[in-house]
């Protein structure tokens, strides 16, 4: 089979590799569609630390089962499926028996430790999958298997009251995603970003405002910073209104600027992160978005041009969702 591998210095290598096999508790998943995510390029350029050498990446998959290791309950051949960030947890620990299993220190994941989605085929636990319908796009369904449910955990995260005010600080794949899911139960939701074309998408969403970074949206009830730097999130803390809360959706962030404890924290502000995500947020999150309709503004690439998705992706060329597309 074809796919891209990574060596942790930014660069991506297209090659031949042998169809990987299945083991106890596993499928063999032939890929559809696989989304291009900001942390594949934490992998890629190793802002993640490396976890298995020349790791294929990809981390929003979706496929069909065309080979069933030993042990697998609950999907056969033939099925559908969704191969998300989270691969395995330990099951054991207290955060896996509080059903916290996202905290879980000895989690695995998919495109980091793990071979992932850019190739034409991957191996996934049967048990961290998730059914995706006949009827759902492939390139539709493979950006909720991340950015969806990212932005759905760190929506909860952020605690909005009901019909209350919410900040997006960045606008790409999960937040054009997350402000939908928000729209929809009923919020006002304001948008800072830098790219000129992500404020009109936006604003064509239902936005009540886009701004540019640097500007400051009327006082927040709370607020997800998507952007992986701390400057914004400094920005973000100090556009909360009282009691508000600030979610960081990144699994990467650069330095927090010093903080002024008046003007970013007093008033009861919170401020809180979000680490992967459990599956019963996968699960919630692909009920909601079949009900409330929510769809990904998509820019396909073939396999051979996932080097092209990457570098769109790092310099905010992607106009909402990079994916890559194998159906030919």
């Amino acid at each position: 089979m074809k796919g891209w591998q990574t060596t942790g210095d930014g660069a991506l290598h297209y090659v031949d590799l042998p169809v990987p096999s299945t083991a106890e508790g596993e499928v063999l998943v032939r890929v559809e569609a696989c989304g291009v995510c900001r942390t594949d390029l934490h992998v890629l350029h190793g802002e993640l630390p490396p976890h298995r050498p020349r790791v294929v990446p990809g981390h929003e998959v979706v496929g069909t089962v065309v080979a069933v290791g030993g042990d697998v309950g609950g999907v056969a051949l033939g099925d559908r499926v969704g191969v998300p960030w989270l691969r395995s947890t330990c099951g054991t620990c207290r955060w896996c028996r509080t059903g916290r299993e996202n905290l879980c220190e000895r989690s695995g994941y998919t495109g980091w430790d793990v071979d992932g989605g850019y190739a034409e085929y991957a191996v996934a636990s049967a048990a961290y999958t998730y059914p995706v319908p006949a009827a759902l796009d492939a390139a539709q369904a493979a950006p909720l298997l991340c950015a969806g449910i990212i932005g759905y955990r760190a929506l909860k995260r952020a605690r909005l009251p009901a019909g209350g005010r919410l900040g997006l600080y960045g606008f790409g794949a999960s937040a054009h995603l997350t402000a939908q899911l928000a729209l929809a139960q009923g919020a006002e939701v304001h948008v800072v970003t830098r790219d000129a074309s992500a404020r009109r998408l936006a604003l064509e969403l239902g936005a009540s405002s886009a701004l540019p970074i640097g500007s400051s949206p009327p006082p927040l009830d709370a607020a997800i910073v998507f952007a992986p730097a701390g400057e914004v999130a400094r920005d973000a803390m100090a556009d909360l209104d009282a009691a508000g809360t600030l979610a960081l959706a990144g699994i990467y962030m650069t330095e927090i600027p010093p903080l002024d404890y008046d003007r970013h924290l007093f008033r009861e502000r919170t401020v809180t992160s979000v680490t992967s995500n459990t599956r019963a947020d996968g699960v919630e999150l692909m009920r909601l978005a079949a009900r409330l309709g929510v769809a990904a503004t998509v820019t396909t690439y073939p396999l051979d041009r996932a080097e092209d998705a990457v570098r769109d992706l790092a310099a905010d060329r992607v106009h909402g969702v990079a994916v890559l597309d194998l159906r030919g």
